[in-house]
């Protein structure tokens, strides 16, 4: 059985940094590609960030370039997402996805499974 567990979310204030993992198990995690994406209150989820399969290639939504970094390790089948300068409009559930394939995936329907999410809340 395929699960994807995230952890790392928290209360941080504006300016501060948070880390988030994706811990995978139930597939061979170097032939998928990860999202990360996320819903605020009211909002839809949308695309934040994705890598490729073997951490080669990476995409950024334009609100968090220069901010938000991706990286993976396949040994030990976790993605990580290291957040910076956060503000308040990152606000929200943070989900991360795997996606079969070399490609990256930019929309929802692409990826094979999810996480259940954690919560990354940003004060003012």
């Amino acid at each position: 059985q395929v699960q994807l567990v995230e952890s790392g979310g928290g209360l941080v204030q504006a300016g501060g940094s948070l880390r988030l993992s994706c811990a995978a198990s139930g597939l061979t995690f170097s032939n998928y590609g990860v999202g990360w994406f996320r819903q605020a209150p009211g909002k839809e989820r949308e695309f934040v960030v994705a890598i490729s399969w073997r951490g080669g290639s990476t995409y950024y939504t334009d609100s968090v370039k220069g901010r938000f970094t991706i990286s993976r390790d396949n040994a030990k089948n976790t993605v990580y997402l290291q957040m910076n300068s956060l503000i308040p409009e990152d606000t929200a559930v943070y989900y991360c996805a795997a996606k079969r394939g070399m490609t990256i995936g930019t929309m929802q329907y692409e990826y094979d499974y999810w996480g259940q999410g954690t919560q990354v809340t940003v004060s003012s």
